[in-house]
């Protein structure tokens, strides 16, 4: 009992510790004080180290020789490696998905656009992708695109590769000066998925990845000393 008691506050605090990396809380960088984590959460220490090297087993955050562990730090080479393999395997994913959906397929896909976009006041509205709701609408909605593709390992890799983006995703949201249309994105996608046109679909949905990316690598978010960035990092390559 003590064990699965354990398992089950470690996962409690796995999510918790997760989600103030995704929102921005625990910034990119940030030292985890495992004692303070302990009385913050109030849970046990045991729980604590189990919930972390979970999260580092994840690439959330990293585990230092004898200092603990640390929010994972991020840099344009990992964004540009996360974004090119991301597209790869999505692509692939949305591909056999179109080959193998059905009707119920389809439908899931729309309840889902429509769930995110009434969410939403307006096509960019920086205040609602930053919620909980529409940010779970919106992983709902890209997880129904590509519901119908068949392969276990392809979900696997897809679903990982979507967690690791999330941190970046949401860290660009009060970046976009832009104001990009981004109900318009994901209709246009889901447009040409419910129309079976695939190459259309496939470079919607690049487009759409590559839009985030870009923000980032515009901002001064990458820029040696950015706020939220830890100070022994060391230098960034020019990928920009």
């Amino acid at each position: 009992m003590k064990t699965s008691q354990k398992l089950t506050q470690a996962e409690t605090v796995r999510h918790l510790i997760r989600a103030e990396i995704l929102d921005g809380r625990l910034p990119p960088g940030a030292k985890l004080n495992i004692k303070s984590l302990e009385g913050r959460l109030d849970v046990s220490l045991g729980a604590i180290r189990e919930a972390l090297s979970r999260l580092s087993a994840e690439g959330m955050v990293t585990a230092e020789a004898h200092r603990g562990y640390r929010v994972s730090t991020i840099s344009a080479e990992e964004l540009l490696d996360l974004t090119r393999t991301r597209i790869e395997i999505e692509s692939l994913c949305l591909g056999k998905a179109i080959s193998h959906g059905d009707v119920e397929w389809e439908t899931r896909i729309v309840g889902a656009a429509h769930r995110m976009e009434r969410l939403q006041n307006s096509p960019s509205d920086p205040e609602a992708r930053v919620s909980d709701d529409w940010n779970q609408a919106h992983g709902e909605f890209h997880e129904a695109l590509v519901s119908a593709c068949p392969s276990a390992w392809l979900h696997r890799m897809r679903k990982l590769l979507y967690e690791q983006s999330e941190r970046y995703r949401r860290l660009s949201v009060p970046l976009d000066t832009d104001q990009r249309d981004v109900r318009d994105e994901h209709r246009r996608i889901m447009e040409a998925v419910l129309q079976r046109d695939t190459e259309t679909a496939l470079q919607e949905l690049e487009r759409h990845l590559l839009a985030t990316t870009q923000i980032i690598l515009r901002s001064p978010l990458l820029q040696a000393g950015s706020p939220g960035m830890a100070d022994d990092r060391g230098d960034l390559d020019d990928q920009a």
